[in-house]
């Protein structure tokens, strides 16, 4: 398809234009049939004959792809710069790509995952043979393309594409700092330059926020909005409750089989989907794993798998989500509930966008609460955790690493990464080569903006709870629901949901379908969910910047093998199937927030014996150490106790705990966890000696939860210099 500019001729009113839309749109789906979708041709042409400023709000599989690519297409035919599209996930990029090219539409991205591509794409740009460039928000801030191409982008761009905007607004569910920055480009553009923002899951409150955004610099300010409605026919929802992990993998495996063709099978945390991959993976029937942990080249094969149906289906985390086409995707089920509705419906429309049924079943959990709280704390950036940044980069002589930040600041490598993208955002700093620099530009803690997203965090999760507790009545659907959490006030009851309908599932006790496997699979959820014993590494280096904490004797470089501990154990992660629930109420804190304490209950103390059992570990240890509790000395010592009695070792107490110390903070990064334990605990005389006579055998170092592994990497070193052999870590749970 020709992107030759067309003579001043070219047609301009709305009836030729509407005519050359339409053929390009059909050379675009290779069906001569083809028609605008409600909503597509205005869009086009208030982007190419108006060239506005356009927010299309509408269901996935509408066509939104269609739009820009035919506006860019369009554009460049009337002598205009190539698009540039930006985009929030590789594995959109690689479709969006292939669907261009498959139109004519010269197309080309530069990701993390093209580097060695992206000499030849900036030679294809400079000689005008690229219509479409798509980036992720994130390139953005590279200085490198912020620097050599992103100006010349600028001054030739003939639309801008945002997709998926709802990331743009931090009252989205899926907000992503960088996406803020495009407020600065939109502003760069010239006012003829026509800007598209595109998204299938925002309510009103995220409209407003991205039209007021894409308004920065435009001819009147103007947004034009189209806003369709939001549901789709073809999806049959459901949500059923039961009673615990046991029953929940129980049904997955008895009944995966009932639900027709393949689909997603997600869940809150990665080992989730790594058990679940495990447990339901058979020879007929495969079941693989997609995760933040995927290698990117497997992401895409997994990816190829499912649409070619080669898979029955992906146990995926929200790794596996936006950009993901599959028109035929049969089924989408939730092992645990996404913490809002928005969020929920946006994984859930992966379903069904080109078949006349698809089921989306919800089968939540006890621990999900526990898991929505952990990831919204994460995610917030604290006004002292900004000031500590913004005084350490004030104060520098010229840019600091990331990793040069840690020492300074006591704030964990995710939450720094995620605060400097804020910062950056907000013009306070700036990435340059060498690091991260301050402008010095006066920066505000907006503590009201904060709470109230909190606040709205909180609201969408008590929405999500009022959607799985739906029974039914004339005033309930669980389409209607969740369209009106979207505040899209178009759906009706949809006569289909198991509200609607009844349940449309198989229940928990029908006979499982005839292809699922027999005899076996009660032994593999059992197996699955009475696992215990799960290695944990040790630290093998130490966090660099500790001599600008502890002074220029601090450690640094690796741990000396004499000095490191040995690998340990757990009974289970916190974000394991099976064991982790009953670990979280052992270890839970009250309403104050303060950790209960308690003596080890007796099926904890089995599954100890059980881990102890199967540790198949070089030399059997000969005495058990106590790490000093400061909130939980009862369960502690209950537990190096226990384990001393039962597995006849010496007891040899605790460590000493220096004068005056308190609870630990919580959080923080490691070289600031490694400062605060480095003189918390010391060995006395008693424990020296002792240690001594047991001759270099080895010692289990016993604690209740291991976080950051930092205070069995400090202790165990105290504990070799005192002479003891090799230390072995051992803990109820595993923070992970």
């Amino acid at each position: 398809m020709s992107t030759t500019p067309h003579s001043p001729a070219a047609p301009t009113d709305s009836a030729a234009l509407h005519e050359e839309a339409l053929e390009s749109l059909r050379a675009l789906t290779g069906r001569a049939d083809a028609q605008f979708h409600p909503g597509q041709f205005e869009a086009i042409r208030a982007l190419v004959a108006e060239r506005r400023r356009v927010l299309v709000v509408q269901r996935t599989g509408w066509g939104k792809s269609a739009v820009y690519f035919l506006s860019a297409l369009l554009q460049r035919r009337r002598g205009a710069g190539p698009a540039l599209i930006i985009s929030p996930l590789i594995a959109l990029m690689r479709d969006q790509v292939a669907a261009a090219r498959r139109a004519g539409v010269r197309a080309e991205a530069i990701s993390s995952a093209n580097p060695t591509e992206w000499r030849d794409i900036e030679e294809g740009l400079a000689a005008d043979e690229i219509d479409v460039l798509l980036v992720s928000p994130e390139r953005l801030v590279n200085p490198r393309f912020r620097e050599e191409q992103l100006p010349r982008l600028v001054d030739r761009c003939g639309l801008l594409v945002i997709d998926e905007a709802h990331c743009i607004s931090d009252w989205g569910h899926d907000f992503r700092p960088d996406y803020r920055r495009l407020r600065d480009l939109v502003a760069e553009l010239g006012s003829d330059v026509p800007v598209l923002a595109t998204t299938a899951t925002a309510n009103s409150r995220v409209v407003a926020d991205v039209a007021e955004q894409l308004g920065t610099g435009g001819a009147d300010g103007e947004v034009l909005t189209l806003r369709g409605s939001l549901t789709r026919e073809s999806l049959r929802l459901g949500s059923m409750s039961l009673a615990d992990d046991r029953e929940r993998l129980d049904y997955l495996v008895r009944h995966l089989d009932s639900f027709e063709g393949s689909g997603i099978i997600y869940a809150l945390t990665v080992s989730a989907a790594e058990d679940l991959a495990t447990l339901l993976d058979r020879p007929d029937r495969r079941v693989r794993a997609y995760t933040g942990r995927t290698d990117p080249e497997e992401r895409a094969e997994l990816e190829q798998a499912l649409k070619d149906n080669e898979v029955k289906a992906l146990a995926a985390t929200s790794a596996l989500g936006m950009g993901f086409d599959k028109p035929d995707l049969g089924f989408v089920i939730h092992l645990g509930a996404p913490s809002s509705p928005v969020a929920y419906y946006q994984q859930v429309g992966r379903a069904g966008r080109a078949t006349e049924r698809a089921d989306v079943l919800l089968l939540p959990g006890k621990e999900d609460r526990a898991i929505w709280e952990y990831f919204a704390t994460a995610s917030m950036p604290t006004q002292e955790s900004a000031s500590q940044v913004l005084t350490a980069l004030a104060e520098a002589s010229g840019p600091l690493s990331t990793p040069a930040l840690e020492a300074r600041v006591d704030v964990r490598r995710s939450a720094l990464e995620l605060l400097l993208k804020v910062l950056a955002v907000d013009g306070a700093v700036q990435n340059v080569k060498g690091g991260w620099v301050s402008t010095g530009a006066p920066w505000h803690y907006d503590a009201e903006r904060y709470q109230t997203v909190a606040r709205a965090r909180r609201e969408e999760q008590q929405a999500m709870l009022a959607y799985e507790a739906l029974t039914g009545g004339p005033e309930q659907c669980r389409m209607v629901f969740l369209a009106e959490q979207l505040d899209d006030t178009t759906a009706v009851p949809c006569g289909r949901c198991d509200v609607c309908a009844g349940p449309w599932y198989p229940a928990p006790d029908a006979p499982a379908s005839a292809a699922a496997g027999q005899g076996g699979d009660d032994a593999r959820v059992a197996a699955l969910l009475e696992r215990v014993g799960v290695p944990v590494e040790p630290r093998a280096s130490w966090p660099s910047g500790l001599d600008r904490l502890l002074g220029a004797g601090a450690p640094k470089g690796r741990i000396p093998e004499g000095e490191r501990a040995a690998e340990g154990r757990v009974i289970a992660r916190m974000s394991d199937l099976g064991w982790a629930v009953p670990l979280r109420e052992l270890l839970r804190s009250d309403e104050n927030g303060n950790p209960v304490d308690a003596v080890v209950p007796e099926r904890i103390g089995a599954r100890i014996v059980e881990v102890l059992k199967d540790w198949d570990w070089d030399q059997r240890p000969a005495a058990v150490v106590a790490i000093p509790s400061t909130t939980r000395p009862q369960l502690v010592g209950s537990l190096a106790a226990g384990i001393a009695s039962i597995g006849r070792l010496e007891d040899l107490g605790a460590l000493d705990l220096a004068p005056g110390a308190g609870p630990l903070r919580g959080g923080g990064n490691s070289a600031f966890r490694v400062a605060d334990l480095w003189e918390r605990f010391t060995v006395g005389a008693e424990l020296q000696a002792r240690l001594e006579q047991l001759d270099g055998a080895p010692i289990l170092l016993v604690d209740d939860v291991i976080d950051t592994r930092w205070t069995m990497a400090v202790v165990a070193r105290l504990l070799r210099r005192a002479g003891a052999g090799p230390v072995l870590p051992l803990a109820l749970a595993q923070q992970a």
